[in-house]
Formats: structure tokens, C-alpha cells, sequence
């Protein structure tokens, strides 16, 4: 048996996620950058979803959000508030304001904020971190107002990889990366390209 029909029969899981990355840019100076790579891991890994702003600049004192954008309110709260993945606000984490399944599981490099580094380390991944992500930047002060935000794309094929539709004129802003999905043995990787989604690499 060749080692690509291997992989393909095999009983080990794979996820690889999707990263919408979004920050507020000012005259169009700064924005965010992923890697363009899929981020690939098993069960049990810890994973790393790259994020930072570039050019560099110290972000220790603005708001960081890493966020489920296909997450809905809670209707019956009055707020409208939306729990998060990760949230760094005012110089700390807030986990008061964390989605239950991360609790205890996240974490940025609080020592690279000064390097505009916002990237987020999730522990012990699982099928429960099965969804998008975006990481976002509500405000980079400077002394422009002329600030806007950057819309994100969306994905058409979000439970097996991203399509990404290059017209979009918001495209030249918005990274969109790898999503988080599931390779079961039964999947093919023609398949994936077939419908319009990145393949994925290889984990022995």
C-alpha cells in the first residue's frame, strides 16, 4: 500500500483551522498577516494560529479579540455580548468574557505584543475546536481619525477548507488561512480540490 493511500485510510484525525484576520487599519498603515500554510494538528496537540501587525507596532495597551465569527449572541441577553476565544484588554486577559471550552486553554505571547505579535496558542486541541477564528484589533491609536474597518471573507466550503474569491475588493485586507476541519478516512484529498478548498499536508 502507498504511502498516500495510508494516510488516506488512516484512523487518525486531523484539524487544520481557519483564521479570519481583521484588524482597524489607519491610512492604511497597518494590517494583519497570517501564514498562508495550513496550520495541521492531531487530537491532543497544541496549535498556534500565527497573527501580527505589520508594520510592527506595540500593541501591549490596545484590545486584542480572538473570536468564533459564526458565534450568534444570546438572544435573551439585553447586550447583545458575545463570548470569546481569547480576550486581552487593558494590559490582561479577560476570561471572564471566554467561551467555556477555552477556559485554561489559551494564550498570546504577552512577551511579543511589544513586536505587534498577537498570535494565539490553543492547548489540547479537539474535535470541540472544530470552527472559524478571527483575530481582531478594535482600535491602533494614532493621531488620524480616518479609520476604517476592514470587512472579512467568508468561506464556501467551511467545514473542509477555504475558497477564496480574489475579486473581492476586500481581499487586498483581509487574510483568510486554512479552516479548522476534520479528515476522515473516508475523505479524499481531490476531493477537497475538487470543490474549491485547499488540500492539506501530510502528518505522520
Amino acid at each position: 500500500m502507498g504511502s498516500e493511500d495510508g494516510f488516506l485510510s488512516s484512523a487518525v484525525t486531523l484539524i487544520t483551522f481557519l483564521l479570519i484576520l481583521i484588524v482597524t487599519c489607519v491610512e492604511g498603515q497597518y494590517e494583519v498577516v497570517g501564514s498562508p500554510e495550513p496550520i495541521v494538528a492531531a487530537p491532543g496537540d497544541d496549535v498556534i494560529l500565527p497573527c501580527h501587525v505589520e508594520p510592527k507596532l506595540n500593541v501591549e495597551a490596545l484590545t486584542v479579540e480572538w473570536s468564533d465569527p459564526d458565534l450568534k449572541p444570546d438572544p435573551r441577553d439585553r447586550l447583545k455580548r458575545v463570548e470569546y476565544v481569547h480576550l486581552y484588554r487593558d494590559n490582561e486577559d479577560v476570561p471572564d468574557m471566554k467561551l467555556e471550552t477555552f477556559i485554561k486553554r489559551t494564550m498570546l505571547f504577552t512577551d511579543d505584543l511589544k513586536q505587534g505579535n498577537i498570535s494565539l496558542k490553543i492547548i489540547n486541541v479537539s474535535e470541540k475546536d472544530q470552527r472559524r477564528y478571527r483575530c481582531f484589533i478594535p482600535k491602533i491609536k494614532k493621531s488620524s481619525k480616518n479609520q476604517k474597518s476592514v470587512k472579512s471573507l467568508h468561506s464556501r466550503c467551511l467545514a473542509q477548507g477555504v475558497f477564496v474569491n480574489r475579486e473581492d475588493s476586500s481581499f487586498t485586507h483581509s487574510h483568510l488561512l486554512k479552516g479548522l476541519y476534520l479528515l476522515r478516512p473516508q475523505m479524499d484529498s481531490q476531493d477537497l480540490l475538487e470543490e474549491g478548498c485547499h488540500g492539506v499536508d501530510r502528518h505522520n
